[in-house]
């Protein structure tokens, strides 16, 4: 018969409550930083006892609808204004639990090292989701290149732009193809991870940019119900450890910026 010593079987049973209490989520993230900062989140969080298995997407669409068909327990992609909407146009049950980053979209060009240089009639893409073109138009608005109708919000259209004395023509692209269309179009307005996927570098590479005050935060969202689940808060703590935040501010040197 073998014997075990109080200790020893102290021990095993703090293994056992250990392993009991650990938990694996599955996050959804886009391609860029979102996916490499919470690469560096899943190393905090296995130490809190919780696994993160990250799950990349190449679009704005499919991180919500997985959310809300329970494929995942969680994403980080989007800022609030992007969730508002897709909540009006969808009906998910989605809530928004933390802040992570904020990322200034820029305006990009192959031919143009100036907003100034806009030819007449010049090429102008932006992203086609409401939320993401809005806040396109309304960066070209805060830089003199547009006009907008007033009472639009944070979702103007082209439709909605009345002052326009370049006659400035807009495409409307799926925001992973933004980069692409550098080579046909003077200027495209890109979010940053996907700027940073194609190697482009916003400090350096951007001709302008969005004022980092912007109502832009990024955030942590799950369905309604799981905002104080155990494995919520530890995702939150963990993003928010002084590790990740020491990443962020190293590895991106501005263009991505802590939101918490």
């Amino acid at each position: 018969m073998r014997k075990f010593s109080l200790a020893a079987l102290t021990s095993a049973f703090a293994l056992a409550a250990g392993m009991a209490a650990a938990e694996e989520i599955k996050v959804g993230v886009s391609p860029g930083e979102h996916g490499e900062i919470m690469e560096e989140v899943a190393k905090v969080a296995k130490d809190k006892g919780l696994t993160i298995d990250i799950v990349e997407f190449t679009d704005y669409v499919v991180p919500n609808q997985a959310l809300a068909d329970g494929d995942l327990q969680a994403n980080s992609f989007q800022h609030q204004p992007y969730l508002d909407n897709q909540i009006k146009d969808r009906g998910f049950t989605l809530v928004s639990i933390a802040k992570t980053i904020t990322t200034p979209m820029g305006v990009y060009s192959q031919k143009l090292k100036s907003l100034d240089e806009l030819p007449e009639g010049a090429k102008v893409a932006i992203p086609n989701d409401p939320t993401n073109g809005g806040r396109a138009l309304l960066l070209l608005q805060d830089k003199g290149i547009v006009t907008l109708a007033e009472d639009t919000g944070l979702t103007p259209s082209p439709l909605d732009v009345t002052g326009n004395p370049k006659s400035l023509k807009f495409l409307e692209l799926d925001a992973a193809q933004l980069p692409r269309a550098l080579a046909d179009t003077d200027i495209a307005v890109i979010n940053t991870n996907y700027a940073l996927d194609a190697g482009l570098n916003p400090n350096e590479d951007a001709i302008a940019m969005e004022k980092p005050d912007s109502p832009y935060a990024n955030i942590i969202v799950v369905r309604q119900g799981d905002e104080d689940a155990p494995w919520a808060r530890q995702l939150v703590e963990a993003y928010h450890d002084p590790a990740v935040k020491q990443f962020i501010e190293e590895k991106y040197q501005g263009a991505v910026i802590p939101a918490w």
